[in-house]
């Protein structure tokens, strides 16, 4: 393990900002990751697990107590079931399986962060989460103070949730463990419009593995959602806000807002969300609201690509990009009546 001391912390996420750690472990095999955090249980440490550090936002002050970098690598492939190990770069290990020939994960191209990132958020874009695919998740329990195995029904996966987020301070993912599908070179079938419309094809059907994943990334390099350290407009946490989810009574008072507002023909973006309940787009509410592309004038401001990325422009401090994003809040709220939450974990700061 290396260890630092008033480690800085900006450097390991993709917002680039926050100050430093009291301690820095890098950790590089699962049997480090849980010597350093049962070390830090032992003591009363306050703990902090850095991944690829793409959903953080530190706050000016630091991390007064263990920052622990997961770093471990590991790729198994046995037919179509595949184990990575936190550590291994996601989008890496999506190449890795589409060169493979095998669908399921090939429309999460291009999502920054580690591997072990991906269950705890059930990260999801362009008609794919991951707990379609997830079957298991390896992880140190803190509270029984042992390793436990998570079937994919124990993870209790929703939109942008799981059981791990849902409590942060017992799960350490060690590994994860997916099945994919050997479609003889075909995607999974494309679901969502806008990657089908890309593609030329209708929804549902599949097209070549290596076709599917190269349109998604120039999907999201068009929105600045794909790492690239000359581009400030990737300088963020891809999308900042998760889609708010209403009530139908809520989702009908949201109706009438935009009526009231944006007059009786505009039709906001509604999409089903489990029975009573209909989603809408984070980014639309935010570019109806009047914080378009490329809003701001300080340091930290809106993507000039996408208006759901919040970006530091190269100057910034944690500070300004939370100014940024409760002006949005604020501004969203009273709109339309609906207060936005954010995506990114903080740390040291509240929104």
């Amino acid at each position: 393990m290396q260890e630092l001391h008033d480690a800085p912390l900006a450097p390991l996420t993709t917002f680039r900002l926050g100050g430093p750690a009291t301690r820095l472990i890098t950790a590089t095999t699962d049997a480090e990751v849980i010597a350093a955090v049962r070390e830090a249980d032992d003591t009363g440490t306050p703990l902090l697990i850095i991944g690829g550090g793409s959903n953080l936002v530190i706050g000016d002050k630091g991390f007064a107590g263990t920052a622990l970098r997961i770093a471990t690598t590991g790729f198994a492939l046995d037919g179509t079931r595949l184990e990575l190990a936190a550590g291994e770069v996601w989008t890496d290990a999506v190449a890795r399986t589409v060169e493979a020939g095998l669908a399921g994960v090939e429309c999460l191209a291009g999502i920054p962060g580690s591997a072990g990132a991906t269950p705890i958020q059930n990260v999801g874009a362009y008609g794919q989460e991951v707990s379609s695919t997830i079957t298991e998740v390896v992880a140190y329990d803190r509270r029984a103070r042992e390793t436990v195995t998570l079937a994919n029904a124990d993870c209790a996966f929703s939109y942008r949730h799981s059981r791990f987020k849902a409590d942060p301070e017992r799960y350490v993912v060690l590994r994860v463990r997916f099945e994919l599908e050997d479609a003889d070179g075909l995607s999974a079938p494309i679901k969502y419009a806008e990657t089908a419309r890309s593609l030329g094809v209708e929804p549902g059907d599949r097209v070549p593995l290596a076709t599917a994943r190269e349109t998604v990334l120039k999907l999201r390099s068009g929105k600045g959602m794909v790492l690239d350290p000359e581009d400030h407009d990737t300088w963020s946490a891809g999308s900042f806000f998760t889609n708010p989810i209403l009530t139908d009574e809520e989702f009908t008072a949201f109706h009438a807002r935009v009526a009231e507002r944006l007059g009786t023909d505009v039709v906001p973006p509604a999409y089903p969300a489990g029975e009573g309940h209909t989603k809408t787009s984070a980014a639309w509410l935010i570019d109806k609201s009047g914080f378009t592309k490329g809003y701001g004038s300080g340091p930290a401001r809106i993507s000039t690509k996408h208006t759901l990325a919040l970006t530091n422009r190269g100057r910034a401090t944690t500070e300004d990009l939370l100014a940024l994003a409760r002006e949005v809040v604020a501004g969203v709220r009273d709109a339309f009546g609906i207060t936005l939450v954010n995506e990114p974990v903080t740390v040291g700061v509240e929104l």
